[in-house]
């Protein structure tokens, strides 16, 4: 774990070594101030007091310029460095673990839950920036102020500081038995925070389910209930934040006064303590103090930080794959099915059950069936969605568990009834962000049927989020020119025109159907004859298991299992 952990540590500091080292140095000289300013204050109480040899009121007014300006100049190199350290350091590390996340298989993919990257990417990496960067720093400048106070004490008085160190060990203990505690709450608060996020994702992509079923009420019981665990999650974590500073307060309290104490023992007992050097000493003891509460807590929140970058760098590791050889850029042969079955984890019956067909290249073939027929199933297994499959998938001869994940990806596209579409401009949401020659996506466009849109709404036309500004006709035209752009030379279509109406479900299917060169594999529950008969072959499904496989008019003879669905649907 730790091995993965210090890949994406590594991050922080790829090219940014320069700024750390110098944010660094600027908590260190943060540190050195603290102890500037304890013998400032100890040099003018000296001298208001009238001890021998000490400044002043020029020698006073000295010591208070050489404080201003070493606090301008630390201001100055804290504004300079840090900010920009930290900025660059969080921008990579999420780069990084989002460069991961594109890299990850489709089959690995839809097995998770997409609110654990959204917890991951938001307020995980919010408490990583302030544990593992911001508190990087602040341990850096505690436990220089820990030590130089440790060594000023000894300087001014030995005897003094043995004393003093005795009242130190209750706020250390202190702060190390509730560090732990906080830790523990910052791990709960992540978990309940991802819980937290995954309902609100469902609740609002399920908007429109929730007001037709008028299921508001238990839709905000369910919101209720996951923010309710979520605050009191974090509600814990701040009682034991509060718990850690009242006692750390009292134990600090309680040190401080023992020391002055010390200090005056010491005094009455005939030692030359004056009263500058036992106010120092109460401001040292502030300084080894309040290392001793916080470093322990600032561990913790450190170690916190560590696990969500563990729990990230886990939720990304995917089992190493052979590279596989590649597809040729062009189907040459076809697709080939040789008695596959396929079952879901945790499922009984099989999801598919010896299923053997074969689609030539550049052929259009339709796969129908009732619903739970496996048809979805079917296309899941020919982008590689699935791996677990008993039997073989062959492209041009080639089984699909051997080959290149990318070539795949390159030669196959898919259009789904939900196409995922940017808020950005619909020429950006056709290119998908990528550079292609004019003359190309002007072709896409053509044969996509996007033409009479664009040049209605022009090229840079946002298309909202969702892509709520086009009708359900047009987004599913956008997701064509998008294959085509890319050159796919396979088609696969799982129930694009499902939630569109007849008439705009006719054109996009006779679009895709007119794309000659290209093979089409549609899955599809509209039977339109006049569609149908235009496909080289119908597979029809049932249960998992192909029930017939032909021509439209070769099924319709035999009246088997085809005829009796399409009777039906007319």
């Amino acid at each position: 774990m730790k091995s993965k952990r210090k890949e994406y540590i590594a991050q922080f500091y790829r090219g940014n070594r320069g700024m750390f080292l110098l944010a660094a140095l600027t908590a260190l000289l943060t540190s050195g101030l603290h102890l500037v300013i304890a013998r400032a204050l100890q040099q003018m109480i000296d001298g208001i007091s009238g001890v021998p040899g000490a400044p002043g009121l020029a020698g006073m007014a000295g010591w208070i310029a050489a404080v201003l300006a070493l606090i301008l100049l630390i201001q100055a190199m804290e504004y300079s460095f840090q900010p920009r350290f930290i900025q660059k350091g969080m921008q990579q590390y999420k780069e990084y673990a989002f460069g991961k996340l594109t890299r990850k298989s489709l089959e690995s993919f839809d097995q998770e839950a997409s609110a654990r990257y959204l917890a991951a990417f938001s307020r995980d990496a919010e408490t990583i920036e302030a544990g593992c960067l911001e508190g990087r720093f602040q341990l850096l400048t505690s436990a220089a102020d820990f030590i130089g106070a440790l060594v000023m004490m000894l300087l001014y008085s030995p005897v003094m500081t043995g004393i003093s160190c005795a009242f130190f060990i209750l706020p250390a203990g202190v702060s190390l038995l509730m560090g732990r505690r906080i830790q523990q709450a910052e791990r709960q608060v992540s978990q309940k925070n991802e819980t937290f996020t995954a309902t609100l994702k469902d609740s609002l992509g399920g908007f429109s389910v929730m007001k037709s079923f008028r299921a508001e009420g238990p839709i905000q019981a369910l919101f209720a209930g996951s923010n309710r665990a979520m605050e009191q999650a974090k509600c814990q974590k701040r009682r034991q934040v509060i718990a850690l500073g009242t006692l750390a307060s009292l134990a600090g309290v309680l040190a401080q006064l023992g020391t002055f104490w010390a200090g005056a023992w010491l005094a009455f007992s005939g030692a030359r303590i004056t009263p500058g050097v036992l106010i120092v000493f109460i401001n040292l003891a502030a300084y080894v103090i309040e290392p001793l509460q916080v470093i322990p807590e600032r561990l913790a929140a450190l170690r916190a930080a560590e696990g969500l970058i563990d729990k990230l760098a886990d939720a990304l590791e995917e089992p190493a794959r052979q590279p596989g050889t590649p597809l040729p850029d062009r189907l040459r042969q076809g697709i080939e099915l040789r008695d596959v079955c396929f079952s879901y984890k945790g499922e009984s019956r099989p999801a598919l059950e010896h299923i053997s067909a074969r689609f030539e290249a550049g052929g259009c073939y339709a796969v129908v069936g009732g619903s739970g027929s496996g048809k979805s199933t079917l296309l899941g297994l020919l982008t590689a969605g699935r791996r677990n499959y008993s039997g073989e998938i062959l492209y041009d001869g080639r089984e699909l568990k051997t080959v290149s994940i990318e070539s795949l990806y390159d030669l196959v596209g898919l259009i789904q009834q939900k196409v995922f579409l940017f808020d950005a401009s619909i020429r950006d949401n056709i290119t998908l962000f990528r550079d292609f020659p004019q003359e190309q996506v002007e072709q896409a466009v053509q044969k996509a049927g996007l033409a009479a849109l664009i040049e209605a709404r022009g090229p840079a036309y946002r298309c909202g989020e969702n892509g709520r500004g086009l009708s359900g006709g047009e987004q599913q035209r956008v997701a064509i020119a998008r294959s085509l752009l890319k050159q796919s030379q396979v088609l696969l279509v799982d129930e694009a025109t499902a939630a569109l109406d007849p008439a705009t479900a006719r054109q996009v299917t006779l679009s895709i159907l007119e794309l000659a060169g290209i093979t089409r594999i549609l899955v599809t529950h509209r039977l339109d004859e006049t569609l149908l008969r235009r496909c080289d072959g119908i597979l029809a499904l049932k249960d998992g298991r192909i029930a017939e496989f032909g021509a439209f008019d070769q099924l319709m003879a035999s009246k088997g299992y085809f005829y009796s669905l399409f009777t039906v649907t007319q």
